[in-house]
């Protein structure tokens, strides 16, 4: 079965106010639950770590566990 290219997960580089895309897709992951985040609802990220965070109680707990 043939993947769509909207089923694609994107890779980003994360920048303090950005991001830039490196890879087109649709999405990234979470890095603490791993739920599918579509790119219009990205909004919590690490730009010291590269890594993209589903909610903003999930960013605050991996950005005070560092």
């Amino acid at each position: 079965m043939l993947m769509s290219q909207g089923s694609r997960p994107a890779k980003l580089h994360y920048m303090a106010n950005n991001f830039r895309m490196l890879a087109s897709g649709d999405h990234v992951l979470c890095a603490v639950s791993g739920e599918r985040i579509p790119l219009d609802n990205l909004r919590y990220w690490s730009v010291d770590k590269q890594e993209a965070y589903a909610t903003a109680e999930i960013s605050t707990k991996a950005a005070l566990s560092a």
